[in-house]
Parts: C-alpha cells; structure tokens; sequence
C-alpha cells in the first residue's frame, strides 16, 4: 500500500470570510476546485494562538492539553514570558502518533513545540519583543541541532533587525527541507504575518487582501517544491487556521476598577505593591487571579464586585465566569478564579497606571490591537479548515465544527486513530 503523506500550511488568524477571495488565487483555488472544506471552525476558549495550536496538534482543549494562554501569566508581570516547550503540553500530539506509526515527522515555527521529539523541529521560540543580534542561542537544545547548523547561517538573517520576518525565515527552511529530505510524511508550517497584519489594521482591508495574496504565492511555492521534490500524487493538503480576529471597539483596564475598589495597592510609580486580586488579559477576555485562592470570603467578595461591574452599562461588561462554570461550558482550566469578557467587542488591558478604565486600541500590544482575539469562541469571526488530496473527497462543505476536530481528521488522513481526544473525525470530508 502507497504511503500516505500530509502537509499542512497553517495561517494565524484565517477567518472564514477569506474563503470567497481565496477561491479566486492561482495557488490556493485547487485546494476548493478539488477538495472540500469546513466554513466556520470554532476555535476554544479562550481563542489565542498557543492554546489554539496545541488544540490543533492534540485534539483537545485546554483542560486536557494544559496550555491556558500565550504567556505564564504573573500578578504585575507586564513582560510575562511565553509557554514555549513541548514537555509543557500534556496531551500526545498528530506528530508524535504519526512517529510512532513510522512517518518521518517535520514542525516548523509551530508553538509550544521547543524540544519536541520529531524528525526536524524549528519551533516558534524566540521571545515576541527580542531585537538583539543573537536568534541563535533560543534554538539552542529546543530546535533539531541538524536543521539549525544547516539552515540558520543561510536564513537566521531574517530574524535580526528591524525589518525581521518569522515568516520568511520559516519559508526559507521550509523549501529547502522539501527538497533535501524529500518531503517529511507529515509536515507542518505555521506563518504569522496574517495575524499580525490584523491586529494592525483590522480585520479586512487592503493589507490584509495584500497578505493574503502573500500566503497564496508562499504555498504555491511549497507546492511546487513538492511537485519538484516529493510525492505530490499521494500528498493530502491541509490549508488551516486557530482563531478568527473580531475589531475591537474600545479596551478595558480592569486592573484600574480592582486598584479603586481597594483590591489592588501600587506605589507613587504605579509598580504593584500588594494584591487580593489580579486581572490578566487574554485579549477579549481576562482573567481574575487572587493571591489567596483559598480566602473564601475575598473570593466571594471578589466575585459580588465583578457582578456590580457586570450590571452597570457603562463598563459593557457581558460574562463573568467562576473557575468551575467555564471549566464545565468551555472545558477551560488556568491560574485563575474567574473569566470575564465584555458584551460587545472590547479588549482588556493589564496597565495599572492612571485612573481611567477606558483607553484606546493601540498597535504593538496584541491584546489590545485595533483587532483582537481570546474572546469566546463563538463571538468572533470563525477560522476555518481545507483539504484537498487522495484521502479526501471533492466538492464536500461542513458549516461548522470545532478546532479540535482538526487533529483526529487529520490522523485518519494517514489511516492511524489518536486515542483519549475531544475532537470527532470528520467522516463526510474523508473518502
């Protein structure tokens, strides 16, 4: 029996309203005239980038897989480093069942994935705000030493200056990876520009039209480079997304009501001194720590304060959540005691300077960008998921599914059945 093979070209922040100008690009039209797709895939709770790429590679949501948001959040933390290790997700990934089932395995720039056991590993690790000369040293025992002595003196320049690119350096790698290995039986490529590109401007206009055609042109690359180098005739596509972006009206800073209503102190500077409770952003939502969990009495005080914020209008406050409620609805654990999110499209911000609750968007802070994600899942513009190969049938459209359906239908894809996950194969696409 033929080997099957599966690459997947995963776009941050692809919404399913990019699919009726996607039709229409040279590159990724075949992927809709010969496959078949899910419209609206609903992300999970909460909808940011790490979490989402470890529901995609592992099939379950947060209370299973254990990465609750981007950065380890810590009360007055404004530089809170990022979740960046594979030995942090705790649930088995597509990559480690497919190695397990004798496919050569390849992830590039994919979060969450530094020391992972695959194949051929350049993970998504160096820090969001690093602009020194030195890239190099964060793939240091986190990336496979081979593709790093082989690739970073050619490509690492485009992790240094201003003008640096993740996504041209991953396409760097990616296409020589294609042709000197042959094409992994499973790989993964995760570019970012398209994220970025809306946090900036919003969620469609002219820049992101432009990227969008940007990503068009990098898979036909890709798939030409497969066509030239692999085996593009037993070779499912896979073209995904985590999350949507939705356009954020106004931001929030929680922190500010918690500092006036006496559970936050900070000094003449506005540095923290001491907390009973503690907001931390996750874009359109947050999250409300307390530095006693055990304190029944703050914890119920704390919880009466957030429902007065809830029911005056002013504040556009929409849900407040206990631990055990979005545990139970969203299957969502983290180091907290309550999530909240607005009724309409705000963002939270985690500044406690000032006194005004209410500031405006601004670039730079992906949480408070003049879009935003890590709301509930169902609130926000969908992401979306196509496929297109031997494994898959033609012309079949699902409306909706769920991010971590995407796991198990990739595994059937290449004929192996992952075990203990959340997510359903998704049949009719499946031949």
């Amino acid at each position: 029996m033929t080997k099957k093979k599966l690459f997947v070209f995963c776009l941050d922040a692809l919404c399913s309203m990019d699919i009726e100008l996607m039709r229409t690009m040279p590159n990724f039209k075949f992927m809709f005239e010969q496959g078949s797709w899910v419209t609206h895939m609903h992300s999970i709770y909460p909808s940011v980038t790490y979490p989402c790429h470890c529901s995609i590679v592992t099939g379950n949501y947060v209370e299973k897989h254990g990465i609750p948001h981007n950065e380890i959040v810590k009360a007055g933390d404004q530089n809170a480093p990022w979740y960046n290790m594979r030995q942090d997700v705790q649930s088995k990934t597509l990559l480690d069942y497919a190695k397990e089932n004798g496919f050569s395995t390849c992830s590039l720039s994919w979060p969450v994935s530094g020391g992972a056991d695959y194949d051929l590993n350049m993970p998504m690790i160096v820090p969001i705000g690093y602009n020194g000369p030195n890239p190099e040293q964060f793939f240091e025992s986190t990336a496979t030493a081979e593709l790093v002595e082989r690739y970073f003196p050619r490509y690492g320049h485009h992790l240094i200056g201003e003008d640096r690119s993740l996504d041209r350096y991953t396409m760097g790698l990616a296409t020589e990876i294609i042709k000197d290995y042959r094409q992994p039986d499973v790989m993964l490529v995760k570019m970012c520009d398209l994220d970025t590109v809306r946090h900036r401007y919003g969620v469609m206009n002219g820049h992101v039209i432009e990227q969008l055609h940007k990503h068009d042109a990098e898979f036909g690359v890709l798939v030409e480079q497969i066509r030239k180098h692999g085996d593009f005739e037993n070779t499912d596509f896979v073209i995904l997304g985590d999350h949507g972006q939705t356009d954020i009206d106004h931001v929030l800073n929680f922190n500010i009501l918690l500092k006036q209503a006496g559970f936050i102190s900070v000094d003449e500077n506005d540095q923290l001194i001491d907390y009973d409770a503690y907001c931390h952003s996750v874009g359109m939502s947050a999250w409300i720590s307390l530095k006693d969990p055990s304190d029944e009495k703050m914890k119920q005080k704390v919880h009466e304060f957030l429902l007065s914020v809830k029911a005056d209008p002013k504040y556009g406050l929409g849900h407040v959540f206990t631990k055990e409620e979005v545990r139970e609805q969203y299957k969502l654990t983290g180091p907290f005691e309550f999530v909240i999110e607005g009724e309409a499209a705000i963002s939270f911000g985690n500044t406690l300077s000032g006194d005004d609750a209410f500031s405006e968007t601004r670039v730079g802070d992906y949480k408070t960008a003049k879009a935003s994600h890590g709301g509930l899942p169902y609130k926000e513009q969908q992401t979306t998921f196509i496929a297109c190969g031997p494994s898959v049938k033609q012309g079949v459209v699902i409306d909706q599914a769920n991010l971590v359906d995407m796991a198990p239908t990739m595994a059937a894809m290449l004929q192996f059945k992952m075990q203990d996950v959340d997510g359903i194969i998704l049949d009719p696409l499946l031949k």
